[in-house]
């Protein structure tokens, strides 16, 4: 049976002093640990769905076009082609910058001319401004700007940029 509240103990606030210990802990999966790994050597990897040809850069383990497991990972280059880009006068952090710093989407190529690398890579590019203002950065070929090995941890951040050849 459920008693109703009184009306006098709906105003009334209990406090509960209480701070959880909670450890949190989580893998990054079977598809993104090899691209992280990879990230670390100094290599590229995606997953290759068979069926339709397409490599997903980053890896999925499966196909999104024709919902099945990819089947396969391949090495795909550290260069690629600009798709979009964007100039943000604000920071990672939230902060103002008086310099913007350039960010797009870069397709990667393949390591053959017969496949397809699906949808890209998120990353700053080495461009200007006024490149990205003028759209004189789209459709430029692009090569990843590794950071030296040693420094190499795994991350995403192990490429420092896209810089134009």
């Amino acid at each position: 049976m459920v008693t109703p509240l009184k009306e006098e103990d709906l105003s009334k606030h209990y406090i509960l002093s209480y701070k959880p210990n909670a450890k949190y802990a989580y893998t990054a999966g079977q598809a993104q640990s090899k691209y992280l790994l990879g990230l670390k050597e100094g290599k590229i990897y995606g997953r290759k769905c068979n069926k339709c040809g397409r490599i997903h850069v980053p890896p999925k383990m499966y196909c999104e076009e024709c919902f099945r497991p990819t089947d396969e990972w391949v090495e795909v280059k550290d260069e690629g082609i600009v798709m979009t880009a964007v100039a943000s006068f604000i920071s990672w952090t939230r902060a103002k910058l008086e310099e913007p710093e350039i960010v797009g989407v870069i397709r990667l190529l393949p390591s053959n001319d017969r496949d397809f690398v699906y949808p890209g890579i998120f990353h700053r590019i080495c461009a200007s401004y006024e490149q990205v203002k003028s759209m004189e950065i789209i459709g430029k070929r692009v090569k990843a700007v590794w950071k030296p090995k040693e420094e190499r941890k795994g991350s995403i951040e192990d490429i420092q940029c896209f810089k134009v050849i």
